[in-house]
């Protein structure tokens, strides 16, 4: 009885014997890829480990929390504080239903007068 080569007309044996082959040929392939790319390669990695990070941005009065969160209604040219809140959170929560363009929720510094912050 003859030897099923299978659909592809392949036995075991020659299977392993290609693998083998595209493997040492892959492999050959890459190393001279890499060879030819070195240079490129480590410029790449010099130019990303030497380049700066961005520096991070300074905190502002509202990071630091020196000041409170109010809700301002401008009257004309004059700008009056409604309410006052510690966090920002809680004056939205507060302002969340404000249909009048006049009022908003704005951060106010200690020491600040409100008129200098007019829109």
């Amino acid at each position: 009885m003859a030897y099923n080569d299978g659909p592809f007309g392949m036995d075991p044996a020659d299977f392993d014997r290609f693998a083998r082959e595209a493997g040492d040929s892959l492999r050959g392939m890459f190393s001279k890829f890499v060879e030819n790319q070195g240079p490129a390669f480590s410029t790449a990695f010099a130019t990303a480990r030497n380049t700066p990070t961005a520096r991070p941005e300074s905190e502002t009065v509202a990071d630091t929390g020196n000041g409170v969160w109010a809700i301002i209604a401008r009257d004309g040219d004059t700008a009056l504080v409604e309410q006052i809140f510690p966090t920002e959170i809680e004056a939205l929560r507060a302002n969340q239903h404000n249909t009048d363009n006049e009022r908003r929720v704005r951060f106010l510094p200690y020491g600040i007068a409100i008129s200098a912050l007019d829109d």
